[in-house]
Formats: structure tokens, sequence, C-alpha cells
């Protein structure tokens, strides 16, 4: 199946080169790019990408606006892309945000070409984009610099099964699926079946969230992060 994109930037050089770097490839099909973000969301409406790759600072409209704008259209349209943030920095306030707005993850601008090729797989085939390392500190940081009202959170989480809670735990503190597994000393798919369990009744879109959940739930807390 060819994977729709669209790229949303305000540097005419990046979406040249995302661009040439995505159309070489045979699942990938560019089907636009944008200068700002207000552009950038009605070409989302316009042509139904599967992923839109958002930079973060444009224009007009930033990519944290236009990401919600993206993911949470008005009524009657029910396109939902998914959204991909670009960054400079690897800690950034409006990837968190991002995140919390349902974004799939992030990617920094210099990463390898390999890289956003597989992100772009990554994020249209349904899973978050999260390097550990880079998000554990993300999350914490700014979990810990904006203190959630726990309450409501905190309640939803009775509604999960010991194990769904626990694997939820590791989701958070940056383990991938074959990490718990290890972790838990099962296979990678009941992970994976757990993992779809704990989203669905906590209705969250994906891992990302997840990760979100956890910290503003007091689940997991700043500085409980594996190494």
């Amino acid at each position: 199946m060819t994977i729709r994109v669209i790229i949303v930037d305000d540097q005419a050089m990046v979406r040249a080169g995302f661009a040439a770097l995505l159309s070489a490839q045979s699942d990938i099909d560019v089907a636009g790019e944008a200068p700002d973000g207000r552009r950038g969301v009605e070409l989302s409406r316009s042509v139904h990408p599967d992923v839109v790759l958002m930079d973060v600072r444009m224009p007009e409209m930033d990519g944290l606006a236009a990401a919600r704008e993206v993911l949470n259209p008005p009524a009657g349209v029910i396109h939902r892309p998914r959204v991909l943030m670009l960054t400079t920095f690897d800690v950034d306030d409006y990837v968190y945000e991002a995140l919390r707005a349902g974004a799939s993850g992030f990617l920094l601008k210099d990463a390898p070409p390999a890289d956003l090729i597989a992100a772009v797989r990554i994020v249209a085939a349904g899973e978050a984009l999260l390097a550990p390392s880079v998000t554990r500190r993300l999350i914490a940081d700014f979990a810990q610099q904006r203190p959630a009202a726990r309450n409501g959170p905190a309640l939803r989480l009775r509604g999960l099964t010991p194990r769904e809670t626990e694997v939820l735990e590791l989701i958070a503190r940056g383990l991938s699926n074959q990490e718990i597994a290890g972790r838990l000393v099962v296979a990678e798919q009941t992970v994976k079946t757990h993992i779809g369990r704990v989203l669905a009744k906590l209705g969250l879109r994906d891992r990302a969230q997840a990760v979100i959940f956890a910290y503003e739930s007091g689940l997991v807390t700043p500085g409980d992060a594996t190494a």
C-alpha cells in the first residue's frame, strides 16, 4: 500500500530534500508541500494524506496549532492523518504539547535519511515514533514543569488489570516491546495484546499518548525512568 505524505515546513530546501528522498521510495507518495501551518492544514484536508510531516516553528500558524487542527478536525471531516513532528532540538516544549495533542512522535531534522524513511513507515502503520532516551527526558522534564490535575487520569487507571498497569508503566519508562517481553517473561505478541487493551480502555490513540497519560496520572513520575 502506498503511503501518502505531505511535508509542512517553512524552509524550501528542507521540503525539497525530504520530498526527493521520500519520493524515491516505491511505497511512499509525496502528495504535496506547504510553507506554513495554516496552508498545511488546508492541504491535509484537501489531499487526505496518511502522514503529515510537520515542522514545529513556522510563520502564520506554528506546527503545534496546525497539528491540533489536523488531529481534531471540525464536524463532518472524517479523515485524520498521523502527524510526525519535525524539530531541530531533541527537547522542545512544542514537541511535548504536540504529543499531548495526539501527534504520533517526533523526528530530529538532522536525523539520517534512513531514519526519516523508517519514521514515515512506522507512523503510517499506526505505531508511535518514540526514541526512548530522548523521549524519557523530554516527557519527564515537561511533566515536572507542568504538573497536571491527576484525579481524572488516576481514576481511569482503575479500569486496568495489574498486568496492564505494569505494561503501561514500562512503556512510560521507555522500554520497547521486546524489552517489556523480556522483563515480564512473556511473548512479544502478548505484550502487543496488552498494549492494545490499555489503549482501548484508556481511550488513547497510540503509544505516545500512553506515555503522556502515565506521567499525568502519576503512575510514573519524573526521575523514575530507567537508563
